[in-house]
């Protein structure tokens, strides 16, 4: 298993931060028909939901305290559960990316946990979650270069790579990946993670082909 720590710059704001992470080997692929109608059942699901109401979930709203005590505004920089969420009460769906991918937003929305999958080959020596410096950038996932600086961000030896906002394309999954790491971002302890680990363990070996599963919750 990759060595992950929490760092003090987030726990001193955030005492209740933990990480429930996943490691695996798996095959990229296009989404199953039998995932895709999982996945679109949950969409159909939450799209019954008010927008207004879209935030109101306890796991986003647990997040958007944690971006207020570290600094960052939660209207402006809103975690990717919550943007998928409004985006899905808005009747808009959600793309289809691959597999791998849309395990990781299915996991998100089903929870109310924004999440990362990243592919472990593009990172580089042990990983910190902290509270990102002042000043600190990258650009994201599909997106120009964003201001991560207060959020809770995944650092290696390369830089920053991760968030519950927007992933750095440097360690997104491609169809080339095969060794990752999936992060469900909590702060509100860690009691519920075991479970969900062991759903994500289910889909991704069900519809990614997964195998080799190590996993660790960090308190």
């Amino acid at each position: 298993m990759v060595a992950v720590k929490i760092d003090e710059t987030l726990k001193e704001r955030c005492p209740d931060a933990a990480l429930g992470l996943l490691q695996a080997k798996v095959a990229v692929a296009p989404d199953p028909e039998e995932f895709l109608a999982l996945l679109n059942g949950k969409i159909a699901e939450l799209s019954e939901v008010e927008l207004s109401q879209a935030n109101k979930r306890d796991k986003i709203q647990t997040t958007r305290k944690a971006y207020k005590a570290l600094g960052k505004e939660p209207n402006r920089y809103r975690s990717s559960a919550e943007a998928m969420c409004r985006r899905i009460a808005k009747e808009r769906g959600l793309y289809y990316i691959n597999n791998v991918v849309d395990i990781n937003n299915y996991l998100s929305i089903k929870s109310g946990y924004s999440m990362g999958t990243y592919d472990l080959a593009k990172t580089k020596g042990d990983i910190r979650w902290m509270r990102a410096p002042e000043g600190t950038a990258y650009r994201g996932i599909g997106k120009d270069v964003l201001n991560i600086e207060f959020l809770p961000v995944l650092f290696d030896e390369e830089g920053p790579f991760g968030n519950p906002t927007s992933d750095n394309d440097r360690t997104m999954i491609t169809d080339a990946t095969e060794d990752l790491l999936l992060v469900y971002y909590a702060f509100d302890g860690a009691e519920d993670l075991p479970a969900l680990l062991s759903e994500a363990k289910d889909l991704l070996e069900k519809y990614a082909g997964g195998r080799e599963f190590e996993t660790e919750i960090l308190i």
